[in-house]
């Protein structure tokens, strides 16, 4: 294994079926911008109430990648 180095980001996604897909969304995005995301970590977690019911997730995570080698 070589020796690499590696980034974290923070982002947050959001969707109003679940708490998985929220961070699916969040990690669906940054992959169209970013190359070797390796990780993510859930750092906050909310959702907005309507009616007494959970209405949406919204899900911050930070994600780390890998930067390319020169």
């Amino acid at each position: 294994m070589s020796d690499a180095v590696y980034k974290k980001i923070e982002v947050t996604g959001s969707s109003s079926n679940s708490i998985e897909q929220a961070v699916e969304n969040a990690i669906a995005k940054a992959g169209k911008s970013l190359r070797g995301l390796r990780w993510f970590e859930v750092t906050e977690l909310r959702g907005n109430i309507d009616d007494a019911r959970i209405a949406h997730w919204q899900v911050t995570v930070k994600i780390g990648f890998r930067l390319d080698d020169d």
